[in-house]
């Protein structure tokens, strides 16, 4: 089954070039099917970039996904144009009624902020308590998992001596658990990040699950409260050319990058990167969909407690 999105949203023309089935409004009124509704806070600057990767990993599903995107109001979006925010993005207020089976909050370029600095956390905290009782199930990724962690369980961040940056081996923990099913023992994924959250930490909260570790790059997966909450550390929904784009970006600038690790083939940055983490990507999200959010979630979910 298709993916749901706004007829006139810019990056549908790039996913069915892609061949993935994209459904607008009109044509799914005419199927008598109840769609997985999705809700998406893109907190990312490149908003359609963002919007892009994650539609992308939702589409390898026979679900019918309807994808809504919030954006938050107490923060100013300079890299996206406010008619691409106006015309498909939705703000808190617009949307607390609703409840929702899913929804993603996305990273943020602001891990080397206090939580409290940012000037949206208000906003985000009040999402997060919001999501308690509006969504079914929730996945935080890369900052806003660390977020998460932060605002649900008290464990702090700490900042890294260099940016944790490219693929790293993880082993799975845990395999029984559904989000896991299909995994291998080893699998890549892309980290880009200057903090993290120490293991011990993590280790050491009963509430947490821990499913996937790298000795090098520490947290992958970990979950709460039977999947209600799920904690991703990394970027399993980045493009081929995304870690690419971060350091040429960064080299432009003089920023302090290194190459990002096992991504470049010899090392070397003109030679065009090998997609080597997708699959395990898209079948996080599919048993996502599946046994977190479409298995536990009633047809009518009107007046129904989560």
């Amino acid at each position: 089954m298709p993916i749901k999105i706004q007829s006139e949203l810019p990056v549908k023309e790039i996913l069915e070039r892609e061949n993935i089935f994209v459904m607008d409004e009109n044509r799914a009124l005419h199927q008598d099917i109840r769609p997985i509704q999705i809700l998406i806070l893109n907190l990312m600057p490149l908003k359609e970039e963002t919007e892009l990767q994650l539609l992308r990993s939702l589409s390898n599903t026979p679900l019918q996904v309807d994808v809504s995107f919030m954006a938050v109001e107490s923060h100013e979006a300079k890299n996206t144009s406010m008619s691409h925010l106006n015309k498909f993005y939705q703000t808190f207020p617009e949307i607390k009624e609703k409840k929702f089976d899913g929804m993603i909050i996305t990273g943020a370029p602001v891990e080397q902020m206090e939580y409290e600095e940012v000037d949206y956390w208000e906003e985000l905290t009040r999402i997060m308590d919001w999501s308690n009782t509006h969504v079914t199930s929730t996945i935080y990724l890369c900052w806003a998992a660390q977020a998460g962690l932060y605002y649900h369980y008290g464990l702090k961040k700490r900042k890294l001596p260099k940016k944790m940056f490219g693929l790293y081996w993880h082993k799975v923990l845990n395999r029984k658990i559904p989000l896991v099913r299909g995994f291998d023992d080893m699998f890549l994924a892309p980290h880009s990040r200057h903090t993290e959250v120490p293991m011990e930490d993590i280790r050491a909260c009963k509430e947490l699950t821990i499913l996937a570790e790298s000795e090098e790059a520490g947290l992958f997966l970990a979950m709460a409260e039977g999947g209600r909450k799920i904690f991703v550390m990394g970027h399993p929904e980045y493009d081929r050319i995304t870690l690419d784009g971060e350091y040429k970006r960064d080299k432009e600038k003089g920023l302090p990058i290194e190459l990002p690790v096992n991504y470049y083939q010899d090392d070397n940055p003109q030679v065009r990167p090998l997609l080597m983490w997708r699959a395990h990507g898209n079948n996080l999200y599919t048993n996502w969909l599946n046994y977190y959010v479409y298995q536990v979630t009633p047809y009518d979910m009107v007046g129904t407690p989560f």
